[in-house]
């Protein structure tokens, strides 16, 4: 299945019925008196987040929702039945935005959560609701009320557990394929992940979900190499993992860049907690590898390990040190709010 982690799609609400204009016809009944009924309420425009889902790419073929109208009211005091609803099947953690991508007008987070986007419209009254002390036969009704419509973005941001982060070729894809059950595609050149992967991690008998985001490189908060949107999946991460290649040009730079770009996106990506991770520590002699372990510490680097994920050396150290901090924000989410005793 392609992935697609943003949309724009058309919605629109149903119209209300119209009432009825209708008197009751009956033998010996002269003066039945009015019995139109009132129109059916429009159908809705419903978001709802369902498990198993991680693209968006249904909303690129269907891009028009429209839900029934409600049915016109009929003689004998019947109301005319209501449109069907249409829901709007999402992914967990998709936001949805309005027209100008400014508004977040709903931000789907767990499982069965079910928002109202368009609102059907309430179906008109028939002459019956008119009938009064000084107006015994009214010839009116309303019409039904028009729905609603609007053109919003849908725009996915993953949930998971840990990011990986890092320039291209730094040796993200291979790390999550040698962890997890995820089959990325790996080969020997820059921007071979082309879109977000997702794997489920274990380690001592925990488990947690890391997402592995393509290679970023200068100027990704503007945009470049669609940076600011790759950036979006990380945003729900309780710890981001910078993979930094101990064989490149000059990794201390390139660590450097990539917080810089961190700090520029904003949404407090540069405040979540971090490990460095030196990669590649098979290709580096040991000596090399410890001392761009220092010269990262000394930039600013507060938690750096070295790792290679074709030999497995250090990479059970580093899952071990993700998972500590994972169920540490768990527990801490977890934790009841305590509430004050009422008093009078």
């Amino acid at each position: 299945m392609k992935f697609l982690d943003q949309a724009k799609v058309y919605m629109r609400s149903g119209n209300g019925g119209p009432g009825s204009v209708s008197f009751r016809r009956e033998a010996h009944v002269p003066f039945g008196g009015p019995d139109g009924g009132d129109g059916g309420r429009g159908g809705d425009v419903v978001a709802l987040a369902v498990n198993g889902l991680n693209t968006l790419i249904d909303y690129r073929y269907q891009q028009h929702f429209k839900a029934e109208s409600g049915r016109p009211g009929a003689g004998r005091d019947r109301s005319g039945a209501s449109g069907k609803d249409v829901t709007l099947r999402l992914p967990i953690g998709t936001q949805i935005l309005s027209d100008d991508r400014q508004t977040v007008l709903a931000d789907l987070t767990y499982e069965g959560q079910k928002i109202t986007l368009a609102k059907g419209g309430v179906g008109g009254k028939g002459n019956a609701f008119f009938k009064s002390s000084t107006n015994r036969a009214p010839r009116k009704s309303q019409p039904g009320e028009a729905g609603q419509e609007m053109w919003v973005w849908l725009r996915l941001k993953l949930i998971a557990d840990a990011g990986l982060l890092g320039m291209p070729n730094a040796g993200k894809s291979t790390f999550l394929s040698a962890v997890s059950a995820a089959r990325p595609k790996i080969a020997d050149y820059p921007f071979t992940t082309l879109h977000p992967n997702l794997g489920v991690v274990g380690v001592d008998g925990k488990e947690f979900v890391m997402a592995d985001i393509p290679g970023l490189i200068e100027g990704a908060h503007e945009g470049a190499g669609l940076g600011h949107r790759f950036l979006g999946h990380v945003e729900r991460c309780q710890i981001l993992l910078h993979l930094v290649d101990a064989t490149g040009t000059d990794p201390v730079a390139a660590w450097q860049m990539l917080r810089r770009e961190l700090q520029a996106y904003g949404s407090d990506l540069y405040n979540k907690p971090e490990i460095v991770g030196l990669t590649k520590l098979d290709a580096t002699p040991a000596d090399y590898a410890a001392e761009l372990a220092a010269e990262l510490r000394a930039a600013g680097a507060c938690h750096v390990m070295c790792l290679s994920s074709v030999t497995g050396s250090g990479v059970t150290e580093l899952l071990r040190q993700l998972i500590a901090v994972i169920e540490k924000s768990r527990a801490k989410d977890a934790k009841p709010e305590e509430v004050e005793p009422w008093s009078p």
